[in-house]
């Protein structure tokens, strides 16, 4: 085993294999990135307090602080304020089919590149996950989550983070939560994908690609509901108490129904979004009335008589 003890800046290369990265920080910042390299670099640019252990062992690179422990880790929140008087800022770079476990206390995260599981603790500082292609699972208490461009399957639990999860990709979407807000953007892809969102107090807002495919069962005590797709049929509750006051229901089926989108909350709002249809770049193709740049009509000037367009410019 290889072992380090970092009280200082200092830059390490860990040139034996890397299958899996453990990271638990308190206060500060740590970056992880996926590369094509079979070895891992670590950056420790920042340190207060007391020192960083850095341990590789059959494939596993641990980056953490001794008395931190990954079990319970979401229960040592009181450290969040006191921060036990210490702080690291972290780079890392490991291979991209890696595993990596991110536990932050206090501290924020950022996961890039990875492809393969990736799994996130974090207590109050927020995080963000970018191009992500294997499982992700994060869970938090009060920090938020921002995925971008993930093509694995999410799992996400909290109690008062909010998710934004935009052009998701990844076959299904598991989040929970008590009272942060869940925003979901689904990306144009091939396979539907298969939603479920319940919340208490949050809200719920979902933006289904155009054309949707899926099956579609939305459900809330009081909250309110709102509804882009015609083809769903709203049930306000009216019909049960006659003054619009009961479970509000949206259900139905949008093209073949390959997916499954499921919502839940008790108070919390419920949005469905329609994603505007994809639409060509005008730039792709020179206007008929221009030539294009490497034509040679495009090196001629105009006639200095030229009569003026009728055209505006706007």
């Amino acid at each position: 085993m290889s072992e380090w003890s970092v009280t200082e800046p200092r830059k390490l290369t860990i040139d034996a294999p890397v299958a899996t990265l453990r990271v638990r920080l308190v206060s500060g910042m740590v970056h992880v990135v996926g590369t094509g390299e079979d070895s891992a670099r670590l950056e420790v640019s920042e340190i207060e307090g007391p020192p960083l252990t850095v341990t590789h062992k059959d494939g596993v690179l641990c980056v953490a602080y001794d008395d931190l422990p990954w079990q319970g880790f979401l229960k040592l929140k009181g450290l969040a304020r006191t921060g036990w008087r210490r702080s690291a800022v972290v780079s890392l770079t490991v291979p991209a089919g890696a595993r990596v476990e991110v536990g932050a206390i206090g501290a924020g995260a950022m996961v890039s590149g990875i492809e393969g599981p990736a799994e996130v603790r974090s207590v109050t500082g927020d995080t963000t996950l970018v191009g992500l292609t294997g499982p992700v699972r994060a869970e938090t208490v009060s920090g938020n989550v921002e995925a971008q461009d993930v093509r694995g399957d999410l799992a996400f639990q909290s109690v008062s983070g909010d998710l934004t999860l935009v052009e998701a990709a990844g076959s299904s979407v598991r989040a929970d939560s008590v009272s942060g807000a869940l925003i979901v953007d689904l990306a144009p892809v091939g396979t539907a994908p298969d939603i479920t969102l319940t919340n208490i107090s949050g809200e719920i807002a979902v933006r289904l690609p155009h054309p949707a495919d899926t099956e579609v069962e939305v459900d809330t005590t009081s909250g309110a509901v709102s509804n882009a797709f015609e083809e769903l049929k709203v049930d306000d509750g009216s019909q049960a108490w006659g003054w619009g006051w009961g479970a509000k229901r949206v259900t139905g089926r949008l093209g073949a129904g390959s997916g499954n989108l499921r919502a839940t909350t008790v108070t919390g709002a419920v949005a469905l979004l329609r994603r505007p249809p994809m639409e060509e770049d005008p730039y792709d193709e020179a206007p008929q009335d221009v030539a294009p740049p490497d034509s040679p009509a495009a090196d001629v000037p105009p006639p200095p008589n030229a009569a003026p367009t009728d055209k505006k410019v706007l």
